[in-house]
């Protein structure tokens, strides 16, 4: 592949101010290059921020319809690219290609669900006190919008942010994680040809510490919108605080599954392996611990042993493999870490633990999946965010046991409960302090017409998806018109 990729700004592909470019490996084989791409200045994210101010009005006086006509074009040019732009990102951070072609037809069903948000309706009449007066209200876009994304869904976030934000009337800049941003620049392409008009859409590549830092600071970005660490995550808030920019965060989660002793045990293990060590464990609605009734802990625990034991751990490219290598060194050593630090704080490792070091992966950041008991709620493991195939297996005596431990944690994003207790369920959705909640289901995964957001320290408690991202992506304009 080892092409170089321009950054795409005003409707035309440029080179960084900086003439430099940066170089994205494939975390399964680190020797082979996916490509280079744009090392990218402040002077470059102020062309971009310029371009989309200038492109504003134009865009948000065309008819939302025409915006979403626009959209469903994408749609549709997205679904031919489906195998280039799965590879691309297969290739650039390592999940596997059923995966990847997953996340380009979800970004297809997103962009399809806001083209129709372009005819839906933007207001409401109310009753006023003057039965002369026409009181109503209409929304209206925030202006320029800045999308920072992460790696670990190279395709679906960036879609999920930047569609309801154009068919909304904003303009975009987006700047993508640089692990995967020759994916988000793929899918750049396929805005441009499209046919959205120039500055509307527009990506700038390079470092979060440059071009990251320098679109939350300026002045013209009307909203932030992001998804990443809890630690990019504050600053974003207190720069836009500062400077009264609306800003849209989604950040780490420690999510539980509780296992109750009338539960279908093998659908639970299943569906809790699968939470916790597909995509490599790099969700951040991932399972990561697992609150297990004392009377059916050790057949529970048996079951997952078995799931995790027949994990094929591969190239993602690979059509047998279920885990791909984690996304580069950095994250195989904050998983390293946390495992060395579960031992030492006296968890045992029942499963895993180790990089895999045979031929096929000596040039990778290849883990196997890790599994952990004997693990309390206080340690390292059960209680910051690891984004990488660990599982906490812990022991408790009921239900009430189980949310009290699973709440006690910094996080609220994903919940799961496995029961055939109608009572424990409606139990469990009322006290778990999670934005999104399953029954009888995988933590992992998210409708696209629905909200999604978490509580607590996942979220800045706006929600992203549905009709809920109109809520961000407008504001209420309230009108009242007396005749004279």
């Amino acid at each position: 592949m080892s092409d170089t990729y321009l950054n795409y700004i005003a409707g035309e592909w440029l080179p960084s101010n900086s003439n430099e470019t940066l170089v994205s490996h494939n975390p399964a084989n680190t020797k082979e290059i996916v490509g280079y791409i744009q090392k990218s200045t402040k002077a470059d994210v102020e062309k971009s921020v310029e371009s989309a101010k200038k492109a504003l009005n134009s865009w948000k006086r065309t008819s939302s319809v025409v915006r979403g006509e626009l959209l469903r074009k994408a749609a549709d040019l997205l679904e031919e690219k489906i195998e280039e732009i799965a590879k691309t990102a297969t290739l650039e951070m390592g999940k596997t290609l059923v995966e990847t072609k997953g996340e380009v037809i979800r970004g297809g069903a997103i962009l399809r669900y806001y083209a129709q948000e372009g005819l839906r309706k933007v207001g409401d009449t109310i009753p006023s006190t003057d039965s002369r007066n026409l009181l109503y209200t209409t929304r209206v876009p925030i202006g320029v919008v800045g999308v920072i994304t992460p790696w670990n869904f190279p395709i679906a976030i960036p879609i999920w942010k930047m569609a309801p934000a154009l068919v909304y009337g904003n303009t975009v800049i987006i700047k993508p994680a640089s692990e995967t941003a020759i994916t988000a620049i793929k899918i750049m392409e396929v805005f441009a040809e499209a046919g959205f008009p120039p500055g509307v859409v527009n990506i700038v590549t390079g470092s979060g510490s440059e071009v990251g830092n320098s679109l939350v600071e300026n002045r013209n970005v009307n909203a932030i919108t992001f998804t990443g660490s809890n630690e990019v995550g504050k600053h974003i808030a207190t720069t836009c605080i500062q400077r009264g920019a609306k800003y849209q965060l989604e950040m780490g989660g420690k999510n539980p599954v509780i296992v109750l002793n009338d539960a279908d045990l093998d659908l639970a293990s299943k569906l809790t392996v699968s939470g916790a060590m597909k995509h490599t464990g790099q969700k951040c609605t991932a399972t990561s611990r697992v609150y297990i009734h004392e009377d059916i802990y050790h057949d529970f625990k048996e079951k997952v042993i078995k799931e995790v034991s027949n994990i094929k751990v591969g190239p993602g490219v690979a059509e047998d493999t279920f885990m791909g290598p984690l996304s580069s060194k950095s994250q195989l050593e904050t998983v390293l870490h946390f495992i060395k630090k579960g031992k030492e704080e006296g968890a045992t490792l029942t499963f895993g633990g180790n990089t895999l070091t045979d031929e096929e992966f000596k040039d990778g950041y290849f883990i196997q999946p890790t599994v952990f008991e004997d693990v309390e709620n206080s340690m390292a493991i059960a209680q910051e965010e690891i984004f990488g195939p660990v599982l906490c297996l812990i022991k408790v005596a009921n239900l009430d046991e189980a949310i009290e431990l699973a709440n006690d944690n910094a996080f609220g994003l994903c919940a799961s409960i496995f029961t055939r207790n109608l009572g424990y369920a409606f139990t469990f959705v009322n006290e778990i302090d999670a934005g999104l909640i399953k029954v009888n289901g995988e933590s992992a995964g998210v409708e696209y017409q629905a909200p999604f957001g978490g509580m607590k320290a996942s979220s800045s408690h706006s929600r992203e998806q549905g009709e809920a991202a109109k809520e961000f992506f407008t504001s209420i304009k309230t009108i009242t018109i007396t005749p004279s």
